[in-house]
């Protein structure tokens, strides 16, 4: 078979797809990014990266690049936007959500990714492909070819990948339409406070809140009689139904970007078949409550990434590229259960609003809402790798270690093992993960190993347990090169 200059063509340049390109650029896997869109888009919509999606960021070093676009807010008041402080000791350095422009987070990732040697081709969409035992037949838009080793669909809700693929996507339709967006108001913010309180939990869903200071805020409002979804909605949309749910329009005008989303829940039945994958939206869409979405396609991103470059550097346990729909799969699960839940409870009927107040009063209580935020922000997902200490399966906080913190040692997508025995070592595994001796205190344990994503593989202090758990996760040594065949 002649050579292939990419070894993984990935469908769509958003944050998944972009996050992607990069983790696998830090294994020197070839990679072609297509994007079908040739201009960034017009809409200048603000999301929020979540704590797990802040830490990822700060162990790649992209943190300090994105802090200057965005505006922090308390990690607090997620599920359902039900009001309540951010807990106490929150066991993160980024214990806080970042609001960052979308076209901002588009355009810093992909940049990171063209750095570290991907290719982004904009204006070429994929339309089909053919998957043999040796790689994959990408045909673009315009009718090129391209063959690679490995095909991923970061392509969205509606992606060409998924479909072309025959994977389910099992799920409800949207039921509710809700416009969203950002604007000024002309009213003083005690009087929008004072009505929107008199209104809230009367309509579903429905706020004005303050945004980013000054006069700018986040507008969330039932679609209702907006019914053409072909069409982008209009400021008149926004002041009509605002007009309807609360009897004024609070004199909103300059929009920053306005949107309209639906309550469409869907999974994907599986993220591979054969050599072709799927990631973000792709694979999984839920309606916004608590900004889940960019952050659950980031985490993908970041979990496929390395095990996909193992696959095609030549040294990945057979097992390793299913084990990301096995641990990412119920994760997006429990993302729709719970935006599930949060869809219920904005809902004007007596039942859902008797559950609110409940929920309402639970939150008060610190378990309840430290759980909340931990679900929402990332901070609780515990893979499953089997019996063993509680931490094993978790990520890692970015800690304080004896020569600087945690993070800045896993920026090149490698193992690392954290050795307070100073007995220990990767051995021939040393080629791809590095080793810390005398971490120093705030490693409460004797040793653990640490995956490229952060996550606890093992923890103990026995060589030969040490070893098959890296043979588990990173394979029998082998002689630099690749796959056999390209």
């Amino acid at each position: 078979m002649h050579a292939s200059p990419y070894d993984v063509v990935i469908a769509g340049c958003g944050p998944t797809g972009a996050m992607l390109a990069a983790e696998l650029r830090l294994h020197d896997v070839r990679v072609l990014v297509l994007e079908q869109d040739t201009e960034p888009g017009s809409m200048v919509r603000v999301v929020g990266l979540h704590i797990r999606s802040l830490e990822l960021m700060a162990m790649r070093g992209l943190l300090h690049r994105l802090l200057p676009h965005g505006r922090r807010r308390p990690a607090a008041g997620f599920f359902a936007a039900i009001p309540a402080p951010q807990p106490e000791g929150l066991d993160s350095p980024y214990a806080y959500l970042l609001g960052i422009p979308q076209p901002v987070i588009n355009r810093l990732l992909e940049e990171h990714a063209v750095a570290l040697g991907a290719h982004v081709r904009h204006g070429r969409a994929v339309t089909g492909f053919e998957q043999d035992d040796d790689g994959v037949t990408v045909e673009l838009s315009g009718g090129e070819r391209v063959r690679s080793r490995y095909l991923v669909g970061c392509d969205g809700a509606r992606s060409t990948v998924r479909k072309r693929l025959g994977v389910a996507f099992p799920g409800e339709p949207s039921r509710n339409d809700t416009l969203m967006g950002e604007m000024e108001a002309g009213v003083p913010q005690e009087e929008i406070a004072a009505t929107v309180a008199a209104v809230a939990g009367s309509h579903r869903p429905f706020w004005i809140r303050p945004f980013g200071g000054g006069a700018t805020y986040s507008v969330v409002v039932p679609a209702a009689d907006v019914s053409d979804r072909s069409e982008p909605p209009t400021l008149d949309d926004f002041r009509r139904q605002l007009r309807a749910v609360a009897g004024t329009d609070f004199g909103v005008h300059a929009p920053r970007w306005l949107s309209r989303f639906g309550d469409a829940t869907r999974l994907a039945d599986r993220y591979r078949v054969g050599r072709v994958l799927l990631a973000g939206d792709a694979a999984h869409i839920h309606p916004p409550f608590g900004g889940q979405g960019l952050n659950l396609g980031v985490q993908d991103a970041v979990n496929l990434g390395w095990k996909l470059a193992a696959r095609i550097r030549g040294w990945a346990p057979d097992p390793l590229l299913d084990t990301y729909h096995a641990e990412r799969h119920p994760v997006a699960a429990d993302v729709l259960d719970n935006t599930r839940a949060q869809a219920e409870l904005a809902s004007p009927e007596p039942g859902p609003r008797a559950v609110r107040r409940l929920l309402t009063e639970l939150v008060a209580f610190d378990e309840v809402n430290r759980h909340l935020i931990e679900k929402i922000t990332g901070l609780a997902v515990r893979y499953d790798f089997g019996p063993g200490p509680g931490l094993l399966g978790r990520r890692l906080p970015d800690l304080e270690l004896k020569r600087g913190r945690l993070y800045p040692l896993l920026r090149q997508g490698r193992g690392l093992l954290l050795d307070r025995t100073e007995r220990l070592t990767t051995g021939p595994w040393s080629d791809r993960v590095d080793q810390l001796t005398d971490p120093g205190a705030a490693l409460d344990a004797p040793c653990v190993l640490l995956r490229p994503d952060g996550h606890v593989a093992w923890i103990g202090d026995d060589q030969r347990d040490l070893d098959n758990c890296l043979a588990r996760w990173f394979g029998a040594p082998v002689a630099p090169g690749r796959e056999a065949g390209w």
